[in-house]
């Protein structure tokens, strides 16, 4: 596991920092990755993402762009999410059965027992200068199947607008729509992070969703050189995403 502080960041009060590991240890338990597996491929799992265990522990929170599109049924490829760490882990089947594609969200279902969920916060912004960590998979499975923790603050809290990837999700409504704010947070994140949890250390809650693509690329589009700020969606929207699934 690797703690990255990124430079400038505020540093936590010491009693945050002594409980930091028991909430790694607790937000691992429900870590999950996000991709496919064909039996014939090598490496068989192609890891896309993270994603983190909510509500009844049979249910996963990813981004919607993480969740791979254009899956080959007809070479057994299938959907799955990825549990354990190292080169000791298994996949589950899981299928999508809610989407939030206004703000990159996807709702899955897995087989199996139900893994530990996480504890979501309420849904309030976060103030800035909060400290916060977020866990995920940057780099995939080339390596086996290694949780990462970076820690950092709440940067600011700043409005954007979700390109969508499809026009099908493109209606007057949505067209028409004003941006919503995001978290921009001071940690370093990779692509593999889409989809990590982002929680408050103080209280271990989850209150964002690692977002690594699509508002990444939105707001550094005018810089000559992208910079290692990451942006997170506020975890309201996952509380929605959950209630319209009946959740």
């Amino acid at each position: 596991m690797v703690l990255a502080i990124a430079p400038g960041s505020a540093v936590a009060h010491p009693a945050d920092a002594e409980q930091l590991p028991r909430l790694v240890k607790m937000i691992r338990s429900s870590l999950v990755g996000i991709g496919t597996f064909q039996a014939l491929r090598r490496p068989p799992v192609d890891l896309k993402g993270s994603g983190f265990v909510v509500q009844g522990g049979l249910h996963v929170i990813t981004n919607y762009h993480v969740v791979p599109s254009g899956i080959d049924t007809t070479a057994n490829e299938r959907l799955v999410v990825i549990v354990g760490n190292g080169r000791h882990y298994t996949d589950r089947n899981a299928e999508v059965v809610a989407i939030d594609a206004e703000h990159d969200l996807a709702l899955l279902k897995i087989d199996g027992d139900p893994l530990p969920p996480v504890v979501l916060g309420k849904g309030g912004l976060l103030p800035e200068g909060t400290p916060i960590a977020l866990t995920g998979y940057p780099i995939g499975s080339i390596l086996g199947v290694y949780p990462v923790t970076h820690t950092g603050i709440v940067a600011a809290i700043t409005p954007i607008k979700i390109p969508q990837p499809d026009s099908r999700f493109l209606d007057a409504e949505m067209i028409l729509r004003s941006p919503f704010d995001v978290y921009q947070l001071d940690a370093t994140a990779f692509p593999g992070n889409s989809g990590s949890p982002v929680y408050d250390i103080r209280t271990g809650r989850v209150e964002a969703i690692l977002n690594s693509t699509f508002v990444k690329e939105t707001k550094e589009r005018a810089l000559s050189e992208p910079t290692g700020i990451s942006f997170a969606i506020p975890v309201i929207y996952v509380h929605e995403l959950l209630k319209k699934a009946g959740l």
